[in-house]
């Protein structure tokens, strides 16, 4: 076992892992295995048994979905301290969509068996997933709010604030730095919208001084993209 892997601290800080305590910490590290992908690799398809979820170290992971079109739909791009594939690992069902390796990736794999036995023994690991399913559900209806009820530019702040709570939790400082692994285009696809108009949008947060953008980093100044994110109804 690695040091990365006896780490509470690495465990910890996967959210659905996040309350567990040192003992049930412990007995995850002891299922979990460790796994490599190359680059191109196809970790799962949608329809696929959900037979284990992956905490990856390294790497870069896309998830999508090929539409009856032939046009590929990107949902995520799934990073290093990221986990991926905990739903049809609880729930069962078939996979949703499609996991491939962008570049050579690293991680963990957790098997379903040895986990849902963990977490039946050890209710206070259940509650805490019941927690984190939980808040998965609002993270949804809050995409789906943005995508139905707002306008691109809105969208597009709301999609930087958010992922800046991901680095920085809730209490986000006056002014931060975010170096965007994503394309126009993976923005785009993720809000429902084409790479012009996503270009545009965030032309027009530049314009208005809400980001600036120097060699890959995107300084934003969280007031200004508040007030894009919410706008005043009129």
């Amino acid at each position: 076992m690695s040091e990365i892997n006896r780490s509470p601290a690495f465990w910890r800080s996967f959210p659905i892992f996040e309350e567990f305590d040192a003992e049930t910490i412990a007995l995850l590290a002891s299922i979990a295995t460790h796994r490599k992908w190359a680059q191109g690799a196809l970790l799962f398809q949608r329809g696929d048994a959900g037979h284990e979820m992956i905490a990856v170290i390294s790497g870069r992971i896309k998830i999508s979905l090929l539409t009856p079109q032939g046009r590929e739909l990107l949902l995520r791009h799934i990073e290093p301290g990221a986990l991926f594939g905990e739903v049809a690992l609880l729930d069962g069902q078939p996979r949703s969509a499609d996991a491939t390796a962008l570049v050579a990736t690293e991680g963990y794999a957790i098997a379903r068996k040895p986990f849902l036995d963990l977490i039946t023994h050890r209710p206070q690991a259940g509650e805490a997933i019941l927690r984190y399913l939980c808040s998965m559900l609002r993270d949804t209806t809050d995409r789906l709010e943005t995508i139905a009820l707002y306008d691109l530019n809105s969208r597009v702040a709301r999609f930087f604030l958010a992922t800046l709570k991901q680095i920085h939790g809730a209490d986000l400082p006056e002014s931060a730095n975010l170096r965007l692994t994503l394309s126009q285009a993976d923005i785009a696809a993720i809000l429902g919208a084409s790479r012009p108009k996503v270009n545009r949008a965030i032309l027009t947060l530049e314009e208005n001084g809400a980001i600036l953008r120097h060699e890959g980093v995107i300084t934003c100044h969280i007031g200004l993209l508040k007030a894009f994110a919410e706008p005043d109804e009129a």
